[in-house]
């Protein structure tokens, strides 16, 4: 009688990688809770010509009766006589690792429900084969190495493993590629005791009475780090007393013990932690509704920040094909549907009380990497010198993607939908470019913040690119309790250095029965999106179209509240929301069937969405504008400042090109720079993200 069929993981990668290494000690680790087989192919090869043989007679009598629930019983080889030798058994087991050259060539893959490739320098996987197997294996190390490039050139298990390991990389990995497997959409059930295991971690906290430069610090705990995050209430010392939208700022990269980053491409999202990378194949709010979304830890007493450690980074807009809208072609080289790091260690600063919060997960182990970074981030927070001076900026030459002519075009065919009755608002957005040498992402982000301070700035930085954000735009917040905040902005207004000009733009803004329709009309949708996930009765709208003035804009905003309805999933609220209605216009879906057919371009991180995702379960989430994305290329690096507006069906081309000028002049003049054509000066009227 066929028994249960086991877990087949399949352990593969070229001669000397280290697979049997991590084969034997990942099984010793699955035997904590589940009963494991381990197979290795080399048992079975039919002598040193033997790979293409040695799979298929694995894949017949050891993938095939373990597939279908029994013992497996296959014939080793005997190297010696050059024949086949003993039978042996493999017998079924909750898992069983299948390690060796070809584990999981394609004739094995269908039986398989995860895939581990571990990748290895050459050099380096000829020097280790030969230590372990001695002068025995020297004569034939190429005679074999040929027949793995003859293999591996018809079918390359690495392109569509779930776990790629850079072997030889560092410490030993068999304990996050565990991690990495209990994230398996096909593995999630079978290591339920390791994902507890996972979630099984503390918060603890040191508080320090400081209020540091959060530049300063920022620079100094995280200018280097590959992967960092700043999200940077940088308005906070302008606008009178913090409140909740600038209270706080949250620095943290993906370094220590519990550090990760997670990339998602059209379908696929690769976490990444040290030499491991795992592949999850499933849309991106199921990824994130399984990694996210359940309160895992208690917030320390005396910290009013909902941020208990989590994932921190952008959501691209082009994720809208995962909420009604449509799926665009993405170009070769085109930035990560969604950028994110999980943060296993942090910095909160308090700007209210004035304090400093150290944040760090902990699962009761000695981590004495863990206390070295305590050390140097008690000694930034208490550091009293500037950070290090960088070199200037070069001054970068933008280029628009729509000329004038172009984009007024477009305004008369988004009016036109609007006369059809196929929309009632169109967020019509291009974009500025510019190629330029020796550039500093994040010396160009304090320019920005400098020029321009905001409640929710930020600042993030993955290998290869990086975002600069003076956000005024809360997109989402939730709370580990189940409250629901949007505050959409529709209508902003420049202020002007005189008194009375500044006060007449206040009342404009105030009077504006244009703006006052935009504003009312992303309420409604917003309203719509809350609701899908609240308690019956629980939206309301406690501002409606108020005028908050800052630095440098009156702005309108209006504030949607509702509470969650038990039960719901916390990433499903964010993905019934997203893209902001603010970046697209109303009705959304339709809306954005209709950008697409005008702007043929993705918007990247821009227009999307970026905060963080706390272990509380708590989320806040700023739209992503008056924003530079900054990607290294041909030896430089190429900028892109996404800009656009509101059309309705009153606007008028020549003022809405006006608009698209000025909203491009709070990041043009931080880099010194003008808008192509001639000056970045527009139109003091409006200044709207």
């Amino acid at each position: 009688m066929p028994g249960t069929r086991p877990l087949l993981i399949a352990v593969d990668g070229r001669s000397g990688a280290g697979k049997t290494t991590l084969a034997v000690e990942l099984a010793a680790l699955l035997r904590e809770h589940h009963s494991v087989s381990l197979f290795h192919l080399e048992d079975i090869y039919p002598g040193w010509d033997g790979l293409a043989d040695g799979i298929s007679r694995y894949v017949e009598h050891v993938l095939r009766p373990l597939g279908e629930g029994r013992a497996a019983r296959w014939r080793a080889w005997d190297w010696t006589r050059g024949e086949d030798g003993e039978e042996h058994v493999t017998p079924g087991a909750d898992i069983v690792l299948l390690e060796g050259v070809g584990a999981a060539a394609s004739a094995a893959r269908p039986y398989l429900d995860a895939v581990v490739w571990v990748e290895a320098d050459p050099d380096v996987r000829r020097r280790t084969a030969i230590e372990r197997d001695g002068a025995t294996y020297a004569p034939f190390w190429e005679r074999w190495a040929e027949q793995e490039v003859a293999w591996l050139s018809e079918d390359d298990p690495s392109v569509s493993a779930d776990i790629i390991v850079q072997g030889h990389r560092g410490p030993p990995s068999p304990r996050a590629v565990r991690l990495a497997l209990t994230g398996l959409p096909s593995c999630a059930v079978l290591l339920a005791p390791e994902r507890a295991g996972r979630r099984g971690l503390t918060l603890d906290h040191e508080r320090i009475d400081a209020a540091p430069n959060t530049a300063e610090l920022f620079t100094a705990l995280y200018g280097e780090s590959p992967a960092a995050v700043w999200l940077d209430s940088s308005d906070a010392a302008t606008t009178g007393p913090p409140t909740d939208r600038n209270r706080f700022s949250i620095l943290a990269d993906a370094g220590g013990a519990f550090g990760q980053q997670a990339l998602h491409r059209a379908g696929v999202t690769e976490i990444s932690a040290g030499a491991v990378t795992a592949r999850v194949r499933a849309p991106f709010f199921r990824w994130l509704d399984d990694v996210w979304g359940r309160r895992a830890v208690r917030l320390p007493e005396g910290f009013g920040c909902e941020f208990g450690l989590g994932w921190l980074g952008y959501l691209g807009y082009e994720l809208k094909r995962e909420t009604g809208g449509s799926d665009t072609s993405t170009p070769d080289g085109a930035l990560p549907d969604a950028a994110l790091v999980f943060a296993g260690r942090a910095v909160v600063v308090d700007h209210l009380e004035g304090s400093v919060f150290l944040l760090f997960l902990s699962d009761g182990r000695p981590d004495p990497e863990r206390d070295d970074w305590l050390e140097r981030a008690r000694a930034a927070v208490e550091a009293t010198a500037p950070a290090t001076d960088r070199l200037p900026l070069p001054v970068p030459t933008f280029r628009t993607r729509d000329s004038r002519e172009e984009y007024l075009a477009k305004i008369d065919l988004a009016k036109t939908e609007i006369a059809d009755g196929n929309t009632y608002e169109v967020c019509l957005t291009t974009a500025l470019s510019a190629h330029a040498e020796n550039f500093d992402a994040l010396q160009a982000y304090l320019r920005l913040r400098a020029v321009s301070p905001a409640p929710f700035a930020h600042f993030l930085r993955f290998p290869g690119f990086a975002v600069a954000s003076t956000s005024p735009e809360r997109f989402l917040k939730l709370t580990a309790g189940g409250l629901m905040r949007a505050e959409p902005i529709k209508g902003t207004r420049g202020r002007s250095a005189d008194p009375a000009a500044d006060a007449a733009l206040l009342e404009d803004l105030r009077a504006s029965a244009k703006d006052r329709a935009e504003n009312i009309m992303i309420v409604d949708l917003l309203r719509n999106d809350l609701s899908h996930h609240a308690l019956p009765g629980s939206v309301t709208v406690s501002r409606l179209c108020d005028i908050e003035t800052y630095a440098t804009v009156h702005q309108m905003v209006s504030t949607i509240d509702a509470r969650l309805r038990p039960g719901s999933a916390r990433a499903g609220v964010v993905a019934s929301a997203f893209p902001a209605g603010s970046m697209t216009g109303a009705p959304k879906i339709s809306t954005m069937d209709i950008l697409d057919r005008l702007e043929r371009t993705p918007r990247g991180p821009y227009s999307g969405a970026a905060g963080y995702f706390s272990l509380t379960g708590a989320t806040d989430l700023a739209v992503v504008i008056r924003t530079l994305v900054v990607q290294e290329d041909d030896g430089g690096a190429r900028l892109t400042l996404g800009v656009g507006g509101a059309i309705t069906a009153d606007s008028d081309p020549a003022e809405e090109w006006d608009e698209v000028r000025t909203k491009a002049r709070g990041v043009l003049s931080a880099l010194h720079s003008v808008f192509p054509g001639g000056s970045a000066a527009g139109r003091d009227r409006t200044v709207e993200p």
